[in-house]
């Protein structure tokens, strides 16, 4: 999913099951989504109650039933994490499907397995689309820069194959809970944010265990307030950042760390939550979006890139520049994509996470801090949207402003409502 992917992840180079399906949307958060194979897993050295954790994400997050198929992947590091949630699962009469990744299994499906396959038909994939319920998914990657050195043209067929399978996912309305969400507290994302890791990891947790009846009300003070609104713009003058659009009556999600009822009558992308939790979504009227976004510093095959410039006219990216060790593979990867939807302006993501906080000058953000803004190209059918390109990415955008019909609703980094 998402990220939405953030999916997920989230890759659109996993071949693993559920995993691939939601490549596409996930391309986004598997960017972030790694960790140091020799580091300890994050939720044993906080004190984290695993079999707490997992029954909460079995009975509440996915509210798995009886009966149902649930499909669940994770690394080797949270193998105690998956067996508890395996055993919940079949508690309460419904069926584990348990899948564990490595990144050794990754990187060999690129330098093992011929290219020839990279468009294959997931037959696999599309047949679970239609088999399982539900997916509870844990961070597994284990390196920042997994990729590099994979041709960009490989990762675009294994995009392009996955398209298909992720709009299926989307459409059945399994529901999908991911626990990492770009956050998982590893001490190369920890210095990448400008914290210690050990403030990273109790960010994290703090973030998973948030009260969720409050987060479901903030959500909906956020979504009644873009519902009622037409004209949003972004801007930060420090970078020169100004981009307007329309989202008079587009649907709004919200990523609350609970899928409720309502979600469930809602389906489609309604029904993903990514932990730690707290996202209010929203995808452009299409032709709208016109202006530019400044991107300060991002990562691309862990090669930091500065002062990404996206210009949009009429809805679309109509140039883009940049500098830094990771722009000319990042621009590689846009350009080997073959989709013109890869173009579109797809969303805008506000976080409502009052728990989890960056420093207040890192100029590396994330998905969920209060007052975060991120806007993503390309895919968006995660986000409620109907483009299902077969590319994505996202761009965190710390310390901006947006009003909705002049109204401040971000501003400096800080959510006003």
């Amino acid at each position: 999913m998402k990220r939405h992917s953030r999916v997920v992840l989230k890759s659109s180079v996993m071949l693993a099951l559920l995993v691939t399906t939601f490549a596409v949307a996930q391309t986004a958060h598997s960017q972030v989504a790694a960790a140091n194979a020799a580091e300890a897993p994050v939720s044993k050295a906080a004190g984290i109650n695993l079999d707490e954790l997992a029954q909460r994400l079995v009975m509440q997050s996915a509210r798995v039933k009886e009966g149902e198929i649930v499909f669940l992947s994770g690394g080797v590091r949270d193998l105690e994490l998956l067996e508890n949630l395996a055993t919940h699962v079949s508690k309460v009469g419904a069926f584990p499907l348990v899948t564990v990744l490595s990144d050794r299994m990754i990187k060999r499906s690129f330098t093992d397995v011929p290219a020839k396959y990279d468009s294959q038909e997931p037959k696999l994939d599309l047949a679970l689309a239609d088999l399982v319920n539900a997916a509870i998914v844990v961070d597994s990657t284990e390196s920042a820069g997994l990729l590099d050195g994979i041709s960009v043209e490989r990762r675009a067929a294994r995009a392009k194959a996955a398209a298909p399978v992720n709009k299926k996912y989307v459409s059945n309305s399994v529901r999908f809970v991911e626990v990492g969400n770009g956050l998982y507290p590893t001490s190369w994302l920890a210095q990448r944010l400008g914290m210690s890791q050990g403030d990273l990891a109790k960010s994290f947790w703090e973030g998973v265990n948030v009260d969720h009846t409050a987060m479901q009300t903030r959500g909906g003070t956020v979504k009644a307030a873009l519902a009622a609104g037409n004209k949003l713009r972004i801007a930060r003058a420090a970078n020169g950042t100004d981009v307007t659009l329309s989202i008079a009556t587009r649907p709004i999600i919200v990523s609350d760390g609970l899928i409720s009822a309502e979600d469930v009558k809602q389906g489609g992308p309604a029904v993903a939550v990514f932990l730690p939790a707290g996202e209010v979504m929203i995808t452009p009227v299409a032709g709208t979006a016109n202006g530019k976004v400044v991107v300060e510093r991002l990562y691309f095959d862990n090669k930091e890139i500065q002062n990404l410039t996206l210009s949009f006219a009429a809805g679309k990216l109509a140039s883009m520049s940049g500098s830094g060790p990771g722009y000319a593979a990042f621009k590689a990867r846009y350009d080997a994509a073959s989709d013109p939807g890869k173009a579109a302006f797809a969303y805008v993501d506000f976080g409502i996470n009052d728990k989890v906080r960056l420093p207040q000058a890192s100029k590396v953000g994330t998905w969920v801090p209060a007052g975060m803004v991120t806007v993503g190209i390309g895919n968006n059918i995660n986000f409620g949207g109907e483009n299902n390109s077969d590319y994505s990415f996202f761009f965190h955008l710390p310390g901006t402003t947006v009003t909705l019909d002049g109204k401040t609703i971000v501003e400096d980094g800080g959510l006003k409502l």
